[in-house]
């Protein structure tokens, strides 16, 4: 879900890519069916290219949640067939660590890793106060925000949200389009967008604004006015300068190269009357989109279903505005009274799919008729993760959903109380803070070291807590996977911000929701929670695999396939090889090049096509957080931690053998992006015996972890 339950708040290579550097910026609003400004390039590599529509589900899946119920996208057919028809449904994808909306979407929208971009730990966080205590921040908050901790006055950790290993700001996703002269529209994307009326109402238009004070007065108004939309402009685009007044400065004060002049518009007051004469945008079914007051503008993120999201696309589309993401709220919970969570093909969730399929058949239909198609338009379409679905068995047991709907007695993740559990079963009382989840971060009071022997006795007895499953009756191991602060490291979850960092993490059974409480039994420790029944987060497999679409100029027409292990971080690298646009920053993704077409690639790339997918391949198994150099580890990690020798002796040489894995897995992917990168950057091509040496050594690598996990 877009929204917390803890906080209830709304390469390494690839991204320096393309062959073409940035034009001079410029823009123009030309009508439509001739949407593009003629200063916006996008086709450098990719003759004919004039759009880009990347979409975000949250959480809707290829595959099944039951076998005999059609899937998310199965019911969404216009959707489904579009992508296949046009393109490429890749769905072999994955999630970076851990597997939240927050993270997933950043790490999508970025190429990086949550260590690189800040929001390992999502979709809030704890940090640690100079005292030992800790506090509780959202990931959700403007990309230029520090710690977005409303609670208090403020936070005493002085880092950004969006936080580099080296304590500076996030280079933003949206500066390749703008300074090729292209508007990016934002609609309810994470973080490039207010995400509140406190802190990124405050950090935008400062504390003694008249949008400051419309937040103290009227926060849910000015939640539909300033919230979930977003514009940012190209120097001298014609949609800025007709907003006047209601432009803002887009200020990135620590943007690479630096990023001055350029300007932005934040939320439905100043978006809308900028992109509808009317001052209205309506969703895919002609409805004005408005909140539950009837106040046009923004609905609230649960509230930007399909047809909403497709609708602002669209007017942002013909508008002029040829670069747009968003963010489309899952299909499977209520968003209106009563709230809860369905199960696979209950009546109401094949309802909603197929609202949401009617939304994608008016959006490609109208978009056809303004002449946008996947002749001259990129889509890019994923989702941020799978999520595993909690619940006993339908009724009827052949139950399809779509005719013979399916109901269940049982629904909703179970709730375990770490601090209740861990005092009643192991009689250990540590004092800690819990970020709760179902791959929950323990944050020991007082910050203790990994060899702590507070830490210490924390872990082993965590590892040993049980719990009877209120579902199948059967007796579970809560946690299922430990790691230290080694193993995060290696995991991609130790950011630049040292206050932020878990003392440890455990990857739960996917069919627990861990939180902390009283510790004490006296209520139920573990008990059905039936409001959410859709957990995410750990590290398994059906929560790991998401998919990715893409469709248009470049892409080539494959279907559905499982031949490319690809994960978020490769979507923007390949977005940026197609459109021909450089980034400011490398990151963490590589190019898919065995979904691209030939031409579309330039000519170090292309002539290094083989070579370089047969190098990412080997890159993406020892540097993602999911794949297998991950995996070994993570097995080896837990094994050490959850350990009790003599001594601590077994933790202690597994950390020593994690620690070195660490340092050799670090080193050769620095030099395996530099090479991946240079080609991707047209300074050179990969040749053979380079190639056959990295992998190879990548390959003995993994064997090596594999064999110590063993």
């Amino acid at each position: 879900m877009r929204t917390s339950k803890v906080v209830a708040l709304a390469v390494a290579a690839g991204l320096g890519i393309g062959g073409a550097a940035a034009l001079p910026a410029t823009a123009a609003t030309q009508p439509a069916a001739q949407h593009h400004s003629a200063s916006c390039r996008l086709d450098s590599n990719n003759p004919g290219l004039k759009h880009v529509i990347y979409l975000q589900f949250d959480n809707v899946h290829f595959t099944r949640d039951n076998p005999n119920v059609p899937s998310d996208l199965e019911q969404m057919p216009h959707l489904l067939n579009f992508l296949t028809s046009n393109g490429v449904v890749d769905t072999n994808h994955h999630t970076p660590l851990i597997a939240h909306t927050g993270n997933d979407i950043l790490t999508s929208l970025t190429g990086l890793y949550g260590d690189r971009h800040g929001q390992a730990v999502a979709n809030s966080y704890r940090y640690y106060n100079p005292d030992g205590s800790t506090n509780s921040a959202a990931s959700f908050a403007y990309w230029t925000d520090g710690v977005a901790d409303s609670s208090v006055p403020t936070p005493s950790d002085s880092s950004y949200t969006m936080v580099t290993p080296q304590g500076k700001n996030t280079p933003a996703p949206w500066v390749s389009y703008t300074r090729a002269g292209c508007d990016y529209g934002a609609v309810s994307v994470a973080n490039t967008v207010l995400e509140n009326t406190t802190v990124d109402i405050n950090k935008v238009f400062g504390a003694n604004s008249p949008q400051a004070a419309e937040a103290k007065a009227d926060p849910n108004k000015a939640t539909t006015d300033y919230v979930g939309i977003g514009l940012h402009c190209a120097k001298n685009s014609a949609l800025c300068k007709g907003a006047g007044a209601n432009a803002s400065p887009d200020l990135l004060p620590d943007e690479p190269g630096g990023y001055k002049g350029y300007q932005a518009l934040f939320g439905a007051k100043a978006v809308d009357p900028a992109i509808s004469s009317t001052g209205v945008v309506r969703s895919t079914d002609g409805t004005p989109i408005t909140d539950s007051a009837g106040n046009p503008g923004f609905p609230g993120f649960d509230g930007m279903s399909a047809a909403n999201s497709l609708g602002y696309v669209a007017q942002m589309q013909e508008s002029g505005v040829p670069v747009t993401f968003a963010y489309i709220s899952d299909a499977h919970d209520r968003h209106a009274a009563p709230y809860g969570a369905f199960g696979p093909g209950e009546a109401g969730y094949v309802a909603q799919l197929k609202t949401y399929d009617n939304a994608f058949a008016a959006f490609f239909s109208r978009l056809a008729k303004d002449g946008i198609t996947t002749k001259n338009t990129d889509f890019v379409v994923t989702s941020d993760e799978n999520d595993h679905f909690v619940g006993g068995a339908p009724t009827p047991a052949n139950c399809d959903g779509v005719t013979v709907p399916c109901t269940y007695a049982q629904v909703g993740e179970i709730n375990a109380n770490a601090n209740g559990l861990l005092a009643t079963q192991q009689g250990v009382t540590t004092p800690f803070k819990l970020h709760a989840d179902s791959a929950p971060n323990f944050y020991v009071t007082g910050d203790p070291s990994q060899t702590d022997p507070a830490t210490r006795s924390l872990e082993q007895a965590w590892a040993k807590v049980t719990a009877v499953n209120p579902i199948s009756g059967k007796t579970d191991t809560v946690n299922k996977y430990l790691a230290d602060q080694t193993e995060m490291k290696l995991l991609h979850m130790v950011t630049g911000d040292a206050a932020r960092t878990p003392t440890f993490t455990s990857f739960a059974d996917p069919n627990y929701y861990v939180y902390g409480a009283a510790a004490n039994c006296n209520s139920a420790c573990v008990a059905l929670g039936p409001a959410y029944a859709w957990n995410h987060g750990d590290f398994s497999s059906d929560i790991n695999t998401t998919w990715l679409g893409l469709a248009g100029p470049g892409v080539k027409h494959l279907g559905v396939t499982n031949k490319v292990w690809s994960d978020h971080t490769d979507i923007r690298p390949t977005l940026l090889a197609l459109t021909g646009l450089r980034s400011d920053y490398r990151g963490d993704g590589v190019v898919l090049t065995g979904f691209l077409d030939g031409k579309a690639l330039h000519g170090t790339l292309r002539a290094s096509e083989h070579q370089y997918a047969q190098l990412a391949a080997a890159y993406k198994q020892i540097d993602a957080g999911v794949g297998a150099f991950a995996a070994a580890t993570l097995t080896l990690s837990n094994k050490g931690v959850s350990s009790t020798s003599a001594g601590d002796a077994t933790y202690l040489a597994d950390e020593a053998t994690l620690t070195t894995l660490g340092n050799e897995r670090d080193a050769l992917a620095r030099q395996i992006a530099t090479v991946l990168d240079g080609a991707a950057t047209g300074h050179h091509r990969i040749d053979d015996r380079t190639a056959d040496r990295l992998v190879k050594e990548a390959h003995l690598l993994i064997q090596q972890a594999q064999q110590a996990a063993a």
